[in-house]
């Protein structure tokens, strides 16, 4: 307090403030803050006086600490309305409160409130289109509201001894109330108004340019805060948007329908062609989105006379933004569909500051109504086809769709850097499904129809009982294959009364007659179609054979991708400049530029000639295959065949003006390119030979003979080929080590395959889709599974199921593939010029790491039965392995594995538990019990193989022993407990490893909570 007095009288706080309290002087220097106090000092001073005598004293200093807890009552409140405004809408208000010292009972002292609290809210949301007449059809969705928190501190923010109360009252006028209060209470007030969807409600069908169509919406929020480090921080957010939304059922127009009236299959092609001339939607929304803050912090000058500073200048937060949106879509016709979406944002500059005079508010309407300055363009457009290869009657068993898919981004330049110039991207998406039915095929044909068909015994015919038939035109004595009888052309131009008909009458009736005539021949036909064929077991074998097939497709795709750095021009309509005709509708529609299109753009001088410019040119390909296929070529008998390929591959260059005066020929840098490849795969031949981990196996030294064999054709393809041959017969360039002679020679041995007819690595890199691998085909994995047996009538008195499976799977991959930056073909003959003169060999155009395969028989063989008692046995042998050759040290990793599994499991109906179990209402259960035993071994060993050595050496290996017994046990619909073994012994095969043993035992209970 004294303090406060002090202050009242004085505005210079660096002088020493002095005050009698009793018979003790008190002194006050500075703006001491007992708030902020961290240590107490307590000193004596002994004045300095020449004249003074010495003095003797005795201080004695007490022991400073807290006695207690200022303990004092505090209270909260809340309270809310909910106001229901007939239909108009509804209002709610709201507020709460505390005071200092409020707090939940597991707060500690120190977390509860240190402050006043008082915050009122309050809502409306109203639909303003009821206030006007029905027949206007107005939806006006009004939503406002206003929120104020005020927080009163107990302290004074700057005085933190000084509770806010006694500086309040020291203040003498109400302007230095105010001026208090205003420093030291933390408010922040949130204003906020809506219009959301304001719109027209469509009466009817709405039409292209109904009022209904257009929506309007506006939104505005205010938020200013206001505390004792901020002066004033305001918030000005506005978002408006103008939207058209037409859609539109298709109609489609069929102009042959009516027109042809023969009724021929073969003309269905064009009875079907249809067309549509209206889009199915077209949409648009303009979206202005605007932010405005003023940030002013607050200047706390306690004393005037050491900073004369009151205020700062306000920092400005703004932007601009004005969006726009596209949507198309049209359905062409049935079979052919469009949509394109755009989207273009762009930017209303703005001067620096604050819009407080006439020229800067005419700058930013000028921006606005130009639409802004453009910083990005997105679009996307999808064409897809359904190919009408259905409609026609020989191939109605094929479905075939088509997709192709573009998309164009352009993204401005830095307003720092616009010789740099902006980013063009597009890219292209290809995708062709096809399915084939080859059960509709084979019902083309009556005798196929039957194959599968199993003839009903013969019944002895019974004619008595035949039903005549009722048709009208049943009139006649001769009756047709149908049992329908025909009348004669003389009866059918016959009256009831006899007399001939004549004009329109007798034109009506022969035409008539000629039509059930033609209606009749097509149900004797089909009726003939429908009747069994009597053919022997030889035939219907031999027909199961060629129905084996039942289902395939086949899945192909081609995606690429380019990005385009340094473009100088802008974008207008479409992403197109249709000024400067750049970059090309045939760019933004997604196709790929080249070496060629670079050189062009940059003879036109839209790409970047600025010294600075270091971003790279960059392309991508993506190509993968899928086929599918299931066969059956006896019954219960499956095969499901797959086939995959992947391919991809990536390429960049520096595009780049190195002139000194930048005034040069632009010149193509530091071309690389990577990727990777990967195919399904057959290469089991060698899977099954005798391998010993420690012995170099027959096939590694088969891989190392071919390489002989190999290097004299890769030599022969190359135009640069000297035709040297070096001292151990491989020819000069293509040494026992080389990458185009490895690859071949080691897929060669693997697969089983003739050296002299294995394909070879391609060097040709002409575009972006050269695949090198090409040479190596695809080829398909597959599954068996047989249920017949259960079937047999001697098997099927003991057996409920009896399944066989046979699954084998094996992948080719070589990823990770670069290109050789010394790779040199001068004449662009596609095989390279240049030999390494470290290892003696031709550079090639791609380096590759190491090349993979993997198979794996799971299961090799597999047997799962089920027996009538409900016992079921599981017999599995899986076989496996990979092969890591690497190109750079020249090793072969080699991982061969086998397993097998034995499995059994019984299920006891109506198990009675013989005792009883807590909470189960005191009786004994009776409910299935489940046995389950799983027993599986498994061996893998893994060796390496280094290229002209006499010796393999084995580098890892286990053998795997797992034993999986388990209780099951259903106590009632929701809960199931089990009782669980399970143990796994590692016995590894070489002396860096110890045996282990892990063993997980007990008991799970899963409780289904679902009703």
């Amino acid at each position: 307090k004294m303090k406060l007095r002090r202050n009242g009288v004085r505005t210079n706080v660096t002088d020493i403030y002095r005050e009698l309290i009793g018979t003790k002087t008190f002194c006050d220097l500075g703006n001491p803050n007992l708030g902020e106090v961290t240590g107490i000092l307590v000193a004596v001073e002994n004045a300095k006086d020449a004249n003074a005598s010495p003095l003797n004293a005795e201080v004695w200093i007490n022991e400073l600490r807290l006695s207690s807890v200022n303990e004092n009552g505090s209270y909260a409140a809340l309270g809310r309305v909910d106001m229901q405004l007939a239909d108009l809408g509804r209002l709610t208000v709201s507020g709460n409160m505390y005071t200092q010292g409020f707090g939940s009972i597991e707060q500690k002292i120190g977390e509860r409130a240190r402050d006043n609290m008082v915050q009122f809210d309050a809502a409306l949301s109203i639909d303003a289109g009821k206030l006007v007449p029905k027949t206007a059809r107005l939806s006006i969705p009004i939503y406002a509201s206003i929120n104020k928190t005020i927080h009163t501190p107990q302290y004074d923010p700057f005085d933190k001894d000084v509770l806010y109360k006694d500086k309040i009252s020291t203040a003498k006028t109400q302007a230095q109330k105010d001026s208090i209060k205003n420093a030291a209470l933390d408010q922040t007030t949130i204003k906020t108004l809506n219009f959301t969807n304001v719109r027209v409600m469509p009466k009817g069908r709405p039409k292209l340019l109904s009022i209904s169509n257009f929506d309007v919406s506006y939104s505005f929020t205010q938020t200013l805060q206001i505390n004792p480090t901020v002066l004033k921080n305001e918030m000005d957010k506005h978002r408006a948007n103008l939207g058209y939304t037409f859609n539109n059922a298709s109609k489609y127009i069929e102009p042959f329908k009516k027109l042809i009236k023969n009724r021929s299959i073969w003309l269905n092609p064009i009875k079907d062609f249809n067309f549509n001339l209206k889009p199915s939607l077209i949409s648009f929304r303009a979206d202005v989105n605007r932010q405005f803050g003023q940030y002013i912090p607050r200047v706390v000058n306690t004393d005037l006379t050491v900073s004369k500073v009151e205020r700062v200048d306000t920092t400005y937060d703004k932007y601009f933004k004005f969006d726009r949106f596209y949507n198309l879509r049209w359905d062409f016709s049935r079979s052919l569909n469009f949509d394109f979406k755009a989207t273009n944002n762009a930017y209303i500059d703005e001067p620096n500051g604050a819009l407080n005079t006439k020229a800067k508010r005419d700058t930013v309407r000028d921006n606005f109504l130009k639409g802004g300055r453009n910083i990005q363009y997105n679009q996307e457009a999808i064409l897809t086809y359904t190919i009408p290869i259905n409609k026609l009657p020989l191939t109605d068993w094929i479905t075939a769709r088509y997709n192709y898919g573009t998309s164009f981004s352009w993204v401005a330049a830095s307003r720092l850097a616009v010789n740099i110039g902006n980013i063009l991207e597009n890219s292209q998406r290809n995708n062709l499904t096809t399915e084939f039915d080859f059960t509709r095929l084979y019902n083309k044909s009556r005798w196929l129809r039957n194959v599968g068909n199993v003839p009903p015994p013969k019944q002895p015919s019974n004619n008595t009982n035949k039903k005549q038939p009722t048709n009208a035109i049943a009139k006649a004595e001769t009756t047709n294959a149908l049992g329908l009888t025909i009348r004669t052309k003389d009866e059918v131009l016959k009256d009831k009364d006899g007399k001939y008909l004549v004009g329109k009458l007798k034109k009506d009736a022969l035409s008539k007659w000629r039509q059930q005539k033609r209606d009749l021949r097509i149900a004797e036909r089909l009726q003939k179609a429908n009747e069994p064929v009597e053919m022997s077991g030889l035939a219907r074998g031999a027909g199961k054979l060629l129905t084996m097939v039942k289902r395939a497709s086949i899945n192909y795709s081609e995606n690429y991708h380019s990005r385009v750095p340094g473009y100088l021009d802008s974008t207008q309509i479409l992403g197109q400049n249709f000024k400067s005709n750049q970059p090309g509708l045939d760019y933004v529609f997604g196709a790929q530029p080249d070496t060629n299109w670079l050189n062009k753009k940059a003879a036109q001088g839209v790409i970047s000639r600025d010294s600075s410019f270091n971003d790279f040119y960059r392309q991508n390909f993506q190509q993968t295959l899928n086929f599918t296929a299931q066969l059956e070529p006896i019954r219960e008998f499956t095969i499901d065949l797959n086939l995959d390929k992947s391919f991809s591959k990536e390429y960049s260059e520096l595009f780049k003006d190195t002139a000194t005066n930048n005034l040069g020929k632009k010149q193509h840098l530091s071309p690389y390119a990577s990727g990777g490849f990967s195919v399904s795969y057959i290469s089991f031949g060698t899977l099954f030979n005798s391998s010993n981990p420690n012995q170099v196996s027959a096939t590694f030294k088969q891989f190392e003979s071919n390489r002989l064999i190999i290097s004299k054709r890769v030599a022969a393809g190359n135009p640069y080929y000297a035709g040297l041959v070096n001292a151990d017969g491989y020819a000069t360039g293509y040494g026992r080590y080389s990458q185009d002679v490895l690859i071949p020679a080691f897929l060669a041995a693997y697969t089983g395959k003739d050296a002299n007819s294995v394909g070879l690595i391609n060097q040709n890199n002409g575009n972006i889709k050269s695949n090198p691998f090409r040479s190596i085909i695809p080829k398909p994995n597959w599954r068996l599974t047989y249920t017949g047996l259960s079937k047999l009538e001697q098997l099927a008195k003991t057996f409920t199921s009896i399944t066989l499976t046979h699954s084998y799977k094996g992948e080719l991959s070589m990823n990770s593939y670069t290109s050789a930056l010394n790779y040199y073909d001068p004449l662009h003959l596609g095989a390279p010029q240049f030999i390494d003169t470290v290892s003696g060999n031709y550079i090639p155009f791609f380096l590759l790491p190491n090349i993979t395969i993997k198979e794996d028989f799971g299961p090799l063989i597999g047997i799962e039965i089920t027996t009538i008692k409900q016992l079921n046995l599981k017999f599995l042998y899986n076989k496996s392995r990979q092969l890591s050759l690497s190109l750079i040290d020249y090793q072969l990793s080699e991982t061969n594995s086998s397993e097998f599994v034995i499995g059994g499991g019984y299920r006891v109906k109506g198990f009675r538990l013989p005792f009883k179990l807590p909470g189960m209402k005191n009786t004994k259960l009776d409910n299935d019990l489940s046995f389950k035993l799983d027993l599986g071994i498994r061996n893998d060993a893994t060796s390496n193989s280094r290229l002209d050595q006499q010796n393999a050496y084995g580098t890892g290996g286990q053998k795997v022993v797992t034993i999986q017994p388990s209780i099951d046990y259903v106590l009632n619909k929701r809960i199931n407990l089990k009782l669980f073994f399970d143990q796994r012994r590692v016995t590894p095969y070489i002396s860096t490893s110890a045996p282990t043993i892990n063993t997980r035992a007990g008991v799970s209970v899963r409780i289904n909570l679902a009703p």
